[in-house]
C-alpha cells in the first residue's frame, strides 16, 4: 500500500477508535441507509407495470395473474411500493403464501386497503 493510502486509513481509524461495537453497528447501518436512499428513491419514481410484472414472475406468479395483480396494485396507488413488496406484505398479514396472496388481490379489490397504514398505539 502507498504511504498516502496508509495515512488516510490511520486518519479514518482514529475517528472510529472510541466507538463501542454498538456505536459502530449503528454507524454502519446509518451509512448503509445513506448509500441506498438514492436507489430506493429512484425505484419509487421509476418503476413501471412491466417491471413490476417481471418481479412477480420471478416470485413464481404466472403471467396472467401477475398482469392482474399489477393492475390492482396500480389502481390502489401502491405501484411505487413495488408489487412484490405489496404481495409479500399481504401474504405476511394474512399468513398466505405468495400465490394465495396474488389470488386474494385478484378476487377482492378491497384487500389492499390500509395495507401500508402504520399501527397507532
Amino acid at each position: 500500500m502507498s504511504d498516502d493510502r496508509i495515512a488516510r486509513f490511520e486518519e479514518r481509524r482514529k475517528t472510529y477508535q472510541h466507538m463501542s461495537d454498538e456505536d459502530l453497528k449503528t454507524h454502519f447501518w446509518d451509512l448503509c441507509d445513506q448509500i441506498v436512499a438514492p436507489i430506493v428513491d429512484l425505484a419509487r419514481t421509476h418503476t413501471s407495470p412491466s417491471i413490476e410484472r417481471s418481479v412477480l414472475l420471478r416470485m413464481g406468479i404466472d403471467s396472467l395473474t401477475a398482469h392482474g395483480v399489477v393492475d390492482r396494485v396500480h389502481q390502489a396507488g401502491l405501484l411505487g411500493k413495488g408489487a412484490g413488496h405489496v404481495l409479500l406484505r399481504l401474504a405476511e398479514k394474512h399468513g398466505y403464501d405468495v400465490r394465495a396472496a396474488a389470488k386474494a388481490i385478484l378476487e377482492d379489490k378491497d384487500v389492499l386497503e390500509g395495507l401500508f397504514e402504520e399501527v397507532v398505539q
